[in-house]
């Protein structure tokens, strides 16, 4: 979750959301985000809503413990259960995210989860998901997540190389994440997942190489892969302008993006996101392309976000308070907004061109369209899909994909 909220109008202190957010629900998949905002130590690149145990000594009192933190969560889940009313619909996916949520006890994790199957109930094909840090489980711990009802997984990696871990701040062991996916497969997950991040300070082509093949040789049936943002406030951006490291430029991005599809393509993966590719239709993180397709969501826990039929609402950021509000018996809800149709449109757009079968070209308006027709001749467009009427990025569409979009959405 990012460390900052945006502006918006007040959420109501019962939560209650407009009559309309739920017209037609029934049409659309409702997803719960469980937030855990605790982490061992501070990662120098991260600017997430998260919180070490000295960050929250005498910030929060009892209220932001991590032994009692599985219960407040329950309590907004319940509380979700109270504004979404007689909504039917079961659950389709719940990730649990973070900070890292595997700091908890594995029980802790299953009983959020048992709290949303109570008061909802699960498809009976739900997608359960849990991030873990490679350190903070072992085989005990993951056959008691799998045996809970947890069956994906998702493991922060980076890099296989110490030198980039260390710039990074990651205390993991280069190895570990690797040796989790085979404890994973053997308490049953069905579905796993790396994490990796290119174009961190001083990471080399070959660096990067050997982060891939590392991943791949795991055996994880999907693999993400994201450049290295540096946002301003945290430690990595003060060590870049103090000239402790240097930073890595665009070009260097790109051209880790075109050796990821390389080397993940030739390895049996497709993409299916910009920065996301899995080995078959069945391997792809299903909560993610619920965001990316609009769907309801409820997010629980400190900073989370949710969105329900065009409302979309965040909670208060500190733990502290975030528990002092449920046990007040009021919204945790920091603030909301309500989108209008343009706004839709034009997250439909933003979010849909990122996917592999891309944006229909009927929710464009002329000037995209028209910046549609300059993207098919720059090669940034897929020819064949653009005669089926939808916009899809080729290979350099992807390189230039937010350029890209900012243009279609005019």
């Amino acid at each position: 979750m990012p460390s900052v909220l945006p502006d918006g109008e007040p959420m109501p202190p019962d939560g209650s959301l407009p009559a309309a957010a739920l017209d037609g629900a029934a049409d659309r998949p409702l997803a719960f985000y469980l937030h855990v905002p605790y982490c061992a130590t501070r990662c120098g690149y991260c600017d997430f809503n998260t919180y070490t145990a000295s960050e929250l000594r005498g910030s929060g009192g009892v209220l932001a413990s991590r032994d009692n933190y599985a219960a407040t969560v329950a309590e907004e889940v319940r509380h979700a259960r109270t504004v979404l009313g007689d909504d039917p619909r079961p659950v389709r996916t719940v990730f649990v995210g973070g900070g890292t949520p595997t700091l908890l006890p594995a029980r802790d994790l299953v009983a959020m989860v048992e709290t949303v199957r109570k008061e909802f109930g699960l498809a009976e094909d739900a997608e359960i998901t849990t991030e873990a840090n490679p350190e903070s489980v072992g085989p005990e711990y993951l056959e008691e997540l799998r045996a809970g009802g947890f069956n994906r997984i998702s493991f922060g990696m980076q890099s296989a190389r110490r030198h980039v871990l260390k710039v990074l701040d990651r205390t993991h062991t280069p190895g570990r994440p690797e040796a989790c996916v085979a404890e994973a497969r053997a308490a049953g997950f069905g579905h796993v997942n790396l994490d990796l991040i290119y174009g961190t300070p001083g990471e080399s082509d070959e660096d990067w190489r050997a982060s891939l093949t590392a991943a791949v040789g795991a055996g994880p049936d999907h693999i993400s892969a994201y450049a290295l943002i540096v946002e301003e406030g945290t430690q990595l951006a003060r060590r870049i302008r103090r000239g402790e490291v240097p930073m890595t430029d665009d070009d260097v991005h790109a051209d880790r993006y075109l050796i990821a599809e390389s080397v993940l393509a030739e390895a049996g993966y497709s993409w299916y996101e910009v920065s996301n590719w899995a080995t078959s239709e069945a391997g792809r993180c299903l909560h993610n392309e619920l965001y990316w397709r609009g769907a309801d969501w409820w997010g629980a826990g400190p900073g989370a976000h949710s969105h329900v039929g065009g409302v979309r609402w965040w909670n208060v950021k500190h733990p502290g308070a975030y528990a002092a509000a449920l046990a007040e018996g009021r919204s945790p809800g920091a603030g909301r907004e309500l989108l209008s149709d343009e706004d839709r449109r034009v997250e439909r757009v933003l979010l849909e061109l990122r996917l592999v079968d891309g944006v229909p070209l009927s929710l464009l308006r002329p000037a995209g369209l028209e910046a549609a027709r300059r993207a098919l001749a720059d090669g940034l467009l897929e020819a064949s899909a653009y005669d089926g009427g939808r916009a899809v990025l080729t290979l350099r569409g992807r390189l230039l994909a937010d350029a890209v979009v900012r243009d279609l959405v005019d």
